[in-house]
């Protein structure tokens, strides 16, 4: 765990799910880290933010709200960085969301725009200003982007959001090769089914319909994806993590998985 000793790690989505986990899996595993926590819920940011400092006492904690869909935040959050925490190594590019069940012809535009400009122009706006900052370093560092199998494995009633995670598996692929003579690292994981409130978005806050689809199978946990995204972290600078995808043992695509019958 030395390998992030010292290092600055600015992740977004931070307030839940798989971004709450992976701050708590690294400070777990190195406290002389410091760690840049943004979100838009300003108030899970502060429970996570009082989390990390009564469990990690070393841990240096820096949390601001963000909205990755605009790029004025994104500029603005780089810039007002306090000066201990604006040399990021890490970037793990986590936030993300997915609305509705529609199929093409149904979907709202607002739906589109909101999907898109999240999952894949808020991700590329977060690269493109962080990634000065690892060239400034002497071209070292990581950026972990979040993807999922839905970028591989398109299904029906999830058009949207599987080609925004099909066009970050495009990004993540031609950033690596136009990195190729640096020692940035560019790590991709694909989760598959993963429990949380992700499918409570989907379906707009209805909780029953997003119980029933972890109903008779035992999906992923945040903690899961977590100590992957820390395991990539800390290899050794010339291992590259490139490529993961992660099911849980029920699962073996997008669209195919088994679930236990009632008993």
């Amino acid at each position: 765990m030395s390998r992030i000793t010292n290092k600055t790690i600015l992740i977004t989505g931070a307030s839940s799910g798989i971004g709450r986990s992976t701050a708590l899996e690294f400070a777990k595993v190195e406290q002389s880290i410091k760690l840049i926590l943004t979100a838009r819920r300003t108030e899970r940011l502060a429970e996570l933010k009082s989390e990390l400092k009564d469990k990690f006492k070393t841990v240096k904690v820096h949390s601001a709200a963000l909205d990755v869909r605009n790029q004025d935040e994104i500029a603005n959050l780089i810039a007002s960085l306090p000066n201990d925490f604006k040399d990021i190594d890490i970037l793990v590019n986590n936030a993300g969301m997915v609305l509705g069940t529609e199929k093409v012809g149904e979907v709202a535009t607002s739906d589109i725009d909101a999907m898109m400009q999240t999952n894949v122009l808020g991700l590329f706006n977060m690269t493109q200003a962080v990634l000065p900052i690892l060239h400034a370093k002497g071209g070292r560092g990581d950026i972990i982007n979040i993807g999922s199998v839905a970028g591989r494995d398109p299904y029906p009633g999830g058009s949207i959001y599987c080609a925004s995670k099909a066009a970050v598996r495009a990004f993540t692929e031609s950033l690596r090769k136009e990195l190729i003579s640096t020692r940035i690292r560019i790590i991709e994981i694909d989760p598959g089914q993963v429990e949380t409130e992700f499918s409570v978005v989907r379906f707009r806050g209805d909780k029953s319909k997003a119980d029933a689809i972890y109903e008779g199978v035992d999906p992923l946990t945040p903690e899961d994806i977590a100590e992957v995204v820390v395991f990539a972290a800390t290899r050794r600078e010339n291992v590259v993590i490139a490529d993961t995808l992660i099911f849980p043992s029920h699962q073996a695509g997008a669209g195919f998985m088994h679930r236990k019958s009632a008993k």
